[in-house]
């Protein structure tokens, strides 16, 4: 009789665990506040003091900036909008090249094509699925102007080496922040160790405010840019005297009040909700570093991740089963959450490697590579980042179960299920 529950036996768990929500009374306290005034945003597209929005959008950018340690803090309508402000405001122009990473949201190498940019792809490390400074350095030409990072997973990238690289080769770097607030590399927080950072507030984030983000930077200029690109710019850079206009005209890419309103509720629970995630992972780690075939990332002692969700790299150790099955078996044994009953909490992979979207293969109809101003020579196809091919089609996997809100009891049943089909891997290899 079958003992795993793909194969028929009993699951470990069926009831759904507990929902990840971050909404309380204070988000609601707050929006009734906003929504008393009559005022659900302040900003005028003109030389004057509502440029800069209403007043909790200048609060919450006010209290980003002070717990991240970052001189200016913008808010945005989404990481999205805040990657391509942050291109523009680099000076990005057709002909440029952009280094990104091939594995991530489709958006972290797609905004440097709202300037004519093309993104060139370089690897990541098999170890913390982030750039790897050495496919960096490849990939870098005359024709480079700046590189996005991302913190995959709430993970740190290797930060020294890539600031390093961007030193000696005079290039920016924007770091994508969506899924790793309050993470740290080394003392600093991701964000601020880049020229520009940019933080996501989307609804499936450690935060959020149904939309929205948030970018960071030190940099004086760099910061009057990412406004005027924020908000209709072109209406405005006469009136402030800037002779400077590369990149200046404006889109809306403003927050509301309501949202930011919400924000600096959420913002107060940040700390607490990245402490119980960190709490999760070490909790579920002293379980699952016992399966001789799951591989933990491989993290610096000085990194502090922030885990939006725990990524692990499975190795058959010779059994001739794919790591898609593995997943499946354990989907078996576990349920999903409540507000979350029909997707499971269990992914392989992560999103497939981005060069081999149409986009890229066909070469989209984008000035980036049709203008005529672009001398490069990217490429896109199967086989470009080995790594990223190798952690998406074979060893990847990740969980959501590290999610605030789970107890000790929920987490040892998912270290049950995870033993369950150690302990009967061989069932997996029956034919069906």
């Amino acid at each position: 009789m079958s003992k795993l529950a793909i194969n028929g036996g009993p699951p470990v768990r069926t009831k759904l665990f507990p929902a990840y929500n971050t909404i309380g009374l204070q988000e609601k306290e707050a929006v009734m506040r906003v929504l008393d005034t009559g005022i659900l945003s302040q900003f005028l597209g003109a030389c004057h003091k509502d440029f800069y929005g209403g007043p909790s959008v200048q609060a919450f950018e006010k209290q980003w900036a002070q717990t991240f340690g970052a001189q200016y803090a913008i808010s945005v309508n989404s990481n999205t909008s805040g990657l391509i402000a942050a291109c523009g405001a680099c000076g990005l122009q057709p002909g440029d090249e952009v280094i990104v990473s091939p594995y991530t949201m489709s958006a972290s190498a797609l905004a440097p094509v709202f300037y004519g940019a093309v993104p060139v792809f370089a690897d990541v490390s098999l170890n913390d699925f982030c750039l790897d400074p050495k496919s960096i350095e490849a990939n870098i030409t005359p024709r480079t102007k700046a590189i996005i990072v991302v913190h995959l997973f709430g993970q740190p990238a290797q930060m020294d080496a890539i600031m390093q690289l961007a030193a000696s080769y005079n290039l920016y770097v924007i770091e994508d922040c969506a899924q790793a607030p309050l993470a740290k590399y080394k003392n600093n927080y991701v964000g601020t160790i880049g020229h520009i950072g940019v933080f996501s507030l989307n609804y499936h984030k450690h935060i959020h405010t149904g939309e929205g983000g948030v970018i960071v930077t030190n940099d004086t200029q760099l910061a009057e840019k990412l406004y005027l690109i924020r908000n209709h710019g072109e209406n405005v850079v006469e009136a402030k005297g800037i002779t400077d206009i590369t990149n200046t005209y404006g889109f809306n890419f403003r927050m509301t009040e309501i949202e930011a309103a919400i924000g600096i509720e959420q913002l107060k629970k940040l700390p607490h909700l990245i402490q119980q995630r960190q709490d999760n992972v070490n909790y579920l780690n002293n379980h699952l570093a016992k399966i001789p075939y799951l591989q933990l990332p491989v993290l610096h002692q000085q990194n502090s991740p922030v885990y939006y969700v725990q990524a692990l790299k499975y190795l058959p150790l010779g059994k001739p089963i794919h790591r898609n099955t593995y997943v499946n078996a354990l989907r078996a044994e576990l349920p999903s959450a409540l507000m979350r009953e029909d997707t499971p909490l269990l992914a392989y992979g992560y999103v497939k490697p981005l060069y081999l979207q149409p986009f890229y293969l066909q070469r989209g109809h984008s000035c980036s590579f049709n203008c005529g101003k672009y001398h490069g020579h990217a490429t896109y196809h199967k086989g470009l980042c080995p790594n990223a091919e190798q952690l998406h089609y074979s060893d990847l996997f990740t969980h959501e179960f590290i999610r605030p809100g789970m107890t000790h009891a929920d987490l040892d049943d998912v270290a049950e299920a995870f033993f369950k089909v150690y302990e009967n891997l061989d069932e997996l290899m029956l034919p069906a």
